[in-house]
């Protein structure tokens, strides 16, 4: 076992850091006797000091102020964000009577309106990479567009892609302060998940809709993934394709379930988030759309690193 000494007075008149010397009993026996003491290794232990009360105020107003910098970046990106979204509602309030009056279907100013405040609120936490914006179809044009869903930041990115598709949201959304108010302006349908007649009449609504010119976009999944894992496609946004003979433009999103993960809204991790948009697809059969669209989503997402169940 090893033997801890406690220096002698000399070493600490003489200004050194007190030491702990530790020695081996066999080193002990073989320097033989009291002698064994001088032989012994000494280490100083100045690094295993208690601060001085001096040095632990300083400390701590360093950290202060460091936590009350970053609290103030914080507090200020999150203050010009809130100001950007009253903002955008009171905008969307005015304009609501004339978009009802000459475009009630699409609300292409709504939408407009919605996407400078998406644009201006990510900006501020998070980078975005669009590619293949040349895949989307104008807005003159109806389409059902479908992608992965993996975070509440999911609608907040997609509104920047400039386009006046209908989201379809669980009807407790709505309830949210601002943003509830802005998805009503913007036309957004309303979902009770468990309810059959209430998902037969989204989907009708959202025939009726692409028929009027507008476009609808669905999160074929049902709800946000909870591992971060492609889930199964349900078949209601491709009916919707077949009957009205619209497009089905995939897009596959990464990175918001990083940012935001699911079931934890008030969290916003660092990081980036890339939209893709991919080719048309078009066909007859709701299950071939189905199983295509889901293809190339899956296929993306595994090249990014991410699994698919």
């Amino acid at each position: 076992m090893g033997t801890l000494v406690r220096p002698g007075p000399a070493a600490t008149a003489a200004g050194a850091a007190s030491p702990i010397s530790i020695a081996s009993s066999s080193a002990q026996a073989a320097a033989g006797g009291g002698r064994a003491w001088s032989s012994r290794r000494r280490v100083s232990v100045a690094a295993f000091r208690s601060p001085s009360p001096q040095v632990l105020a300083t400390r701590w107003r360093r950290r202060r102020d460091t936590a009350v910098r970053s609290d103030a970046v914080a507090g200020g990106a999150a203050a010009a964000a809130a100001g950007d979204s009253t903002q955008a509602l009171s905008a969307m309030v005015v304009f609501h009577p004339l978009v009802l009056l000459f475009d009630r279907y699409r609300r292409r100013a709504q939408h407009y309106i919605a996407k400078i405040w998406a644009t201006l609120t990510i900006s501020m936490f998070y980078k975005l990479e669009v590619e293949g914006m040349e895949n989307l179809p104008p807005n003159s044009s109806p389409a059902v567009y479908v992608a992965n869903h993996q975070s509440f930041l999911d609608i907040y990115t997609l509104l920047t892609l400039g386009r006046c598709f209908k989201f379809i949201s669980k009807t407790s959304i709505f309830m949210f302060p601002i943003i509830g108010w802005a998805m009503y302006l913007l036309g957004v349908i309303p979902l009770r998940r468990m309810d059959s007649r209430s998902q037969l009449d989204c989907l009708k609504q959202c025939v009726h809709l692409v028929g009027k010119g507008a476009s609808v976009f669905f999160f074929p999944e049902g709800t946000r993934s909870r591992d971060g894992k492609l889930g199964v496609f349900k078949r209601g946004a491709f009916s919707v394709a077949t009957k009205t003979g619209a497009p089905v433009i995939p897009i596959t999103l990464i990175g918001t379930g990083k940012l935001m993960p699911s079931g934890m809204e008030g969290i916003l991790n660092s990081g980036s988030v890339k939209v893709i948009i991919h080719q048309p697809i078009q066909g007859n059969n709701a299950e071939t759309l189905c199983s295509k669209a889901r293809n190339v989503i899956a296929d993306t997402l595994l090249l990014h690193g991410y699994g698919v169940h």
